[in-house]
């Protein structure tokens, strides 16, 4: 009896742990923002079919319901990936997925050279330029990695970085455990100026 307790304490600490971290890395590195336009930077992962596997599935839900309400039409989606083994870009096969499965409409623009999240962001900067609110939806902490590198890259576009709607109270709370463990090694190589949670 006492150990299926403790089980189930350690259970539900851990589950607690990775929400906690993955909420702190999703509010890490992001300002109020203003003004009325925005661009909303959908991260790729590899991708080896034609039609988007799990993670880019998600990855696209992010970017959409992280649009603004209001601003939709002041907002454009930036799908970023390169080609893949299957022939595709990442960024092609989740601007299929938005438009043909979750029915976007709004403006997609395409970033289909990039091989890393470094490449990601130095190739998307030229479609920031213009905008007023940057977002970047991924997972909690590649995103964090993402706007840490647009600060080093161009920290006067990394002002205008804003939070995406990329965390939700009990959405992949089993796997959130696991995508902490993953993020607290992806991120190791951010500096001290950049934390991997907000103070």
């Amino acid at each position: 009896m006492r150990r299926r307790a403790g089980l189930a304490i350690a259970g539900a600490a851990t589950l607690a742990w990775g929400e906690w971290l993955n909420r702190r890395w999703s509010r890490s590195l992001v300002g109020d923002g203003a003004g009325g336009s925005e661009a909303v930077v959908v991260l790729g992962y590899r991708n080896p079919r034609a039609t988007a596997n799990v993670i880019n599935r998600q990855r696209v839900r992010t970017g959409i319901r992280s649009i603004h309400a209001g601003s939709a039409r002041d907002t454009r989606v930036i799908f970023s990936g390169g080609v893949t083994s299957g022939g595709a870009s990442e960024a092609q096969v989740m601007a299929d997925y938005a438009q043909s499965v979750l029915g976007f409409g709004g403006t997609a623009v395409l970033e289909d050279r990039s091989a890393s999240t470094w490449e990601n962001i130095a190739n998307v900067i030229p479609l920031l330029e213009d905008v007023d609110r940057i977002k970047i939806a991924s997972q909690p902490a590649h995103a964090l990695k993402a706007r840490a590198y647009l600060r080093r890259q161009r920290p006067d576009l990394a002002r205008r970085l804003v939070r995406a709607d990329d965390y939700r109270l009990g959405e992949w709370t089993l796997v959130k455990p696991l995508l902490a463990l993953y993020g607290l090694w992806t991120l190791r190589g951010l500096e001290a100026d950049e934390p991997k949670v907000s103070p």
